[in-house]
């Protein structure tokens, strides 16, 4: 009686349950769940038509197989070991970024409500947006605002006296325990249009050269006046030195971040001034209890002509709260510049601009805002309490209105 025909694929099963049990014809019968006699006239068939076993089925009786098997046990591992190193250093990722939520090593006197017992809290001067080295033509806005490099240090100058003014009016001793100075970015104009590159003052290094010395000495009077001084510092989107916004080392693409790297190796012997620069778009630091997040604000888009900023900067925010939730790093305030228009709500601090009102405002009907900068208290147990906008033009009288008349007939 003839026997029966042996298919392909039943060859290469038995050739491949034979490697695998390392010529054990029982037991590979066994793996198949068929009689001895069936599994050996399979196997007979599989040999006399020269199969081999497959791909990854290894024979622990042939060494070429065994290392074969090793390399890919070896590999198994190593993907394994990648893997997991993969999840530690994302892990580890958001640890680190836990712990700037914490601050890291914050400045005590941020953190220590009896440091501040007696006094209204730790004052916050926001510094963003000075756009240093551009140049605002009043003949082009109607006469409203003019800037420029001579106009921008005496605007510093006058951002000083009036915040000192101001903080003095509220606490006449002056018992601060230090001012936190955010620098939230476009602190040069840069190039970024063809217009900045034909009309600006300066270019993107003078500004930088010239700025430097200007904010260096600004710090130094506020640590001369309130003994300690702490900078947390994002990158804007006017200082770039590329043709779009990278999110990939933002940072190391930014005039900004190299003017901040600048200021803290100008302070880094000075114990009275510290500097936050990290290197995401987001700096997160804490006064007492409330936590704040530091951004410029440029990933904000839309708007119209009804809600303004207000439209984007709320959808922005929220989005970041949302994110945020995830990753363990709520914050209370959102700060950002960007809109050139000073907004405080609870949420959320706009800072105004320096260079105030210019032609992109002029030319888009935008409303009109004075040069000005944001400044707050943070009090240990109310948090945010008093607030007020910096103005930083000193001459500020508006000449009066020749209106036409006609006389009656």
């Amino acid at each position: 009686m003839a026997s029966k025909p042996v298919s392909r694929p039943m060859m290469q099963e038995a050739i491949d349950a034979y490697t695998r049990a390392a010529g054990d014809v029982g037991a590979a019968a066994r793996s198949l769940g068929v009689r001895d006699s069936t599994f050996r006239h399979r196997l007979k068939r599989a040999q006399e038509a020269d199969l081999k076993p497959s791909a990854g089925v290894f024979d622990r009786k042939n060494p070429a197989h065994m290392e074969q098997m090793v390399r890919q046990l070896e590999k198994q591992l190593a993907d394994k070991d990648r893997d997991a190193l993969t999840e530690e250093s994302i892990r580890r990722a958001i640890l680190q970024m836990k712990q700037r939520v914490d601050m890291l090593d914050p400045p005590p006197w941020l953190l220590q409500a009896s440091a501040v017992s007696k006094s209204p809290g730790v004052p916050t001067l926001f510094l963003s947006d000075l756009h240093w080295g551009e140049k605002v033509e009043p003949s082009q806005i109607n006469g409203v605002n003019r800037y420029s490099v001579k106009i921008a240090h005496k605007r510093m100058e006058a951002l000083a006296e009036g915040a000192v003014r101001l903080l003095g009016i509220l606490s006449p001793a002056m018992d601060y325990p230090g001012i936190v100075v955010p620098l939230g970015g476009d602190m040069i104009s840069g190039n970024i249009h063809d217009e900045l590159t034909a009309t600006n003052e300066l270019n993107s290094m003078d500004s930088v050269l010239d700025l430097f010395t200007v904010l260096a000495g600004f710090l130094e009077g506020m640590a001369a006046r309130f003994s300690k001084v702490f900078c947390p510092c994002v990158t804007g989107n006017h200082g770039r030195d590329t043709h779009k916004i990278w999110n990939k080392d933002r940072h190391k693409t930014s005039f900004d971040w190299l003017l901040y790297c600048f200021l803290a190796k100008r302070f880094e012997n000075d114990r009275r001034v510290s500097f936050y620069i990290p290197d995401g778009p987001d700096a997160y630091f804490r006064i007492f209890g409330h936590r704040y997040l530091l951004t410029h604000g440029d990933q904000f888009r839309g708007g119209d002509g009804m809600i303004g900023a207000l439209g984007p900067i709320i959808r922005g925010d929220h989005k970041k709260r949302s994110r945020n939730a995830q990753i363990a790093m709520d914050y209370d305030t959102m700060l950002l510049g960007h809109w050139h228009q000073y907004i405080h709500l609870t949420r959320l601090i706009v800072n105004g601009s320096l260079k105030g009102y210019d032609e992109y405002a002029y030319n888009n009907n935008f409303g009109f805002e004075a040069p000005q900068q944001a400044l707050w208290i943070t009090h240990p147990r109310h948090g945010i309490t008093y607030r007020s906008p910096v103005y930083v033009e000193r001459n500020q009288a508006v000449p009066k209105a020749e209106w036409v008349s006609v006389a009656a007939a």
